[in-house]
């Protein structure tokens, strides 16, 4: 397995001198077909390249693609921000970091996959490169907000006041452990954050979807994947994990990395 580490100047009004790096992270098997467009991950909402675990590499082995992963700005080995994450971030996303590594890699074509909230910016990134993306991925993401969601993270934010559980987290995004946090808890709980929504941008994607979803996931009813299914007019495939959580990508790995695989064969 070939992996390698880089950093990608980026410019951006968010950052304390406008200037920062986008920490980024790939992975090729050595029997990696280049013909095939790469596989690039986006992290939840407290994640980082580094909270994939090992699931990129077997992602790279599973498909035969590179996979590529990055830290968001203000997550993980990337720049701090110094400001609270706009309400619009999902879609932000997609028109800022993420045209960023794309540009800087050279990347022609992709098929995007995110987790939790990655999966809302995964849609968002289909939407704003048409002809590049060939394909979504989604993994327990949200397309609106629920109660469930509201209530599992206001649980979470409770959890995260004792200093044990905060140092956790800042195992992976270090001093900016704090800032991380308040960018889930602060701005899914704002009031003006309620009526979000992934609806116009699920109906514009022109990208084939896979929508992977946990029967038990702790922040999502099983409408908010079947909302993903009845929105996108593209072709579609959902996949619902019976004894799985949150974290499909990590409770259920093989299934995962099947579905994957043979969703993607069904695109070439």
């Amino acid at each position: 397995m070939n992996i390698t580490e880089f950093e990608i100047p980026v410019s951006d009004p968010r950052l304390p001198d406008q200037e920062g790096r986008v920490f980024a992270k790939s992975w090729q098997s050595a029997d990696c077909k280049a013909e095939l467009a790469p596989i690039v991950l986006i992290h939840e909402s407290l994640g980082s390249v580094a909270q994939w675990r090992n699931f990129p590499e077997l992602l790279a082995e599973q498909t035969k693609r590179q996979v590529i992963a990055y830290d968001r700005l203000g997550f993980g080995q990337s720049s701090a921000l110094n400001q609270p994450l706009d309400l619009d971030f999902v879609i932000d996303e997609a028109k800022t970091t993420f045209t960023t590594l794309v540009q800087a890699l050279n990347i022609q074509k992709f098929v995007v996959a995110g987790h939790s909230v990655g999966g809302g910016m995964a849609v968002a990134v289909a939407e704003k490169f048409p002809s590049q993306c060939l394909a979504v991925i989604t993994m327990s993401a949200q397309s609106q907000v629920e109660q469930i969601t509201l209530d599992g993270i206001r649980e979470a934010k409770q959890l995260f006041a004792e200093p044990k559980m905060l140092a956790k987290l800042a195992k992976y995004h270090g001093d900016k452990a704090q800032w991380v946090l308040d960018a889930w808890t602060e701005t899914w709980l704002d009031p003006k954050f309620a009526t979000w929504n992934l609806d116009a941008y699920l109906a514009r994607i022109q990208s084939p979807i896979l929508v992977i979803h946990g029967e038990h996931d702790q922040y999502a009813t099983l409408a908010q994947p079947r909302r993903f299914i009845h929105l996108a007019q593209v072709e579609k495939q959902l996949e619902v994990l019976p004894n799985c959580g949150h974290f499909p990508h990590q409770e259920q790995t093989q299934q995962v990395l099947v579905a994957i695989e043979k969703f993607l064969q069904q695109m070439q």
